[in-house]
């Protein structure tokens, strides 16, 4: 089969670490007969550099054209001013919207290899395997009005937290669709004992519960949420929320699987059902950023970037052997002690961001 894939490493380590994650998607084209045509392009600050702007339109139509796009990582201390007309991750924001990527998918699993590499008690981290469901595409970071201003009292600022029926039921309906195709339970968060949103939120997940009746629906508050993540995390299954709240607690839960740089997303223009093999159209990049400290010194993590791809073949591409086969490489490859920077422990062995790529290959190419 043969698929068109927009490639866009960004900023940082992105470069980096989706060198990797392209020599794995290599290696599943040579092994399973599949061909993988990319395409190159430039967004965020390399963009801004290149062309004055985070995102071109011809890059926006090509994703558009695209079975998926790979992305990387997009922003740094060089396009950080706060005044600046301009930032990289307007480029990022534009392409979810153009694409109409609107549900994320954040798996966060820990791997038992891996236990201490966590801040957290292996007691407590151990056996955990959630899904963190974003609403990518409207909230707080899409809303209008959204703007600052001088006035004689000083200067003001405002963003607007705002969503429709539409756009809450569609996000709901893929965390229902996931938890039935998982353990059957889905947490819905929100802050519903303080704004009028998260009252509609939940509103309408009650109003769709009897819909999924195979699946167990619970309600927490965001905040009580972001604790319950770290005390104990095994509880949940698929979570649910709003964009701010998913980016924050996302970003959370990294620390039980170890690092962000083990953090896979898809981002995704429909509902992977359940009960069917219907292919979504997707965007694909780890959770991490640039990392600007470190790029460029062959500290960063690819397995993210990695996962991502493999999330890549499960949703979009409808190759879901393809994608299990990578996800067992990387299992085999953290299980034989190879670890980068972010990861390691006093005794294991460290390696460069190209050898645990190479490593990855290796054990995609060897497995049976």
């Amino acid at each position: 089969m043969q698929f068109n894939i927009l490639v866009l490493p960004g900023d940082g380590i992105g470069p980096e670490v989706m060198t990797e994650a392209l020599k794995v998607l290599k290696g599943v084209g040579r092994k399973f007969g599949h061909t993988f045509n990319l395409t190159n392009d430039l967004v965020g600050g390399a963009a801004i550099d290149a062309y004055g702007v985070a995102l071109r339109d011809e890059t926006a139509h090509q994703a558009r054209a695209s079975h998926a796009v790979l992305f990387g990582a997009v922003g740094g201390p060089k396009w950080s001013d706060p005044a600046a007309q301009v930032r990289p991750e307007d480029g990022l924001l534009a392409l979810r919207k153009s694409m109409g990527v609107y549900a994320n998918i954040r798996p966060v699993k820990s791997y038992p290899f891996l236990v201490n590499a966590s801040p957290l008690k292996p007691a407590v981290v151990d056996g955990v395997d959630l899904i963190v469901v974003r609403e990518l595409t409207g909230g707080l970071y899409y809303g209008q009005p959204k703007r600052r201003w001088s006035t004689q009292r000083g200067r003001r600022g405002v963003d607007t937290m705002k969503y429709s029926e539409m756009e809450i039921e569609r996000i709901l309906r893929v965390g229902f669709e996931l938890a039935r195709g998982r353990r059957k339970r889905l947490t819905s968060v929100d802050k519903a004992n303080v704004l009028e949103t998260s009252r509609l939120w939940r509103q309408i997940a009650i109003e769709l519960a009897p819909q999924y009746p195979d699946v167990t629906v619970d309600h927490q508050l965001v905040d009580s949420c972001a604790m319950q993540l770290i005390q104990n995390p095994k509880q949940f299954d698929v979570l649910v929320m709003e964009n701010t709240f998913g980016d924050i607690l996302s970003d959370e839960a990294s620390v039980l699987a170890g690092s962000l740089g083990m953090l896979p997303s898809a981002s995704l223009a429909g509902i992977p059902a359940a009960r069917s093999r219907r292919r979504a159209r997707g965007f694909y990049e780890p959770v991490h950023g640039t990392a600007p400290d470190i790029a460029g010194q062959g500290k960063a993590n690819p397995i993210a970037t990695v996962l991502s791809t493999a999330m890549m073949l499960r949703y979009s591409l409808g190759l879901p052997k393809e994608a299990q086969a990578v996800e067992q490489a990387v299992d085999r490859v953290l299980e034989g002690g190879q670890r980068t920077a972010d990861i390691v422990a006093q005794g294991e062995r460290q390696v460069t961001t190209s050898q645990m790529g190479n490593a990855i290959v290796e054990a995609l190419a060897s497995a049976a």
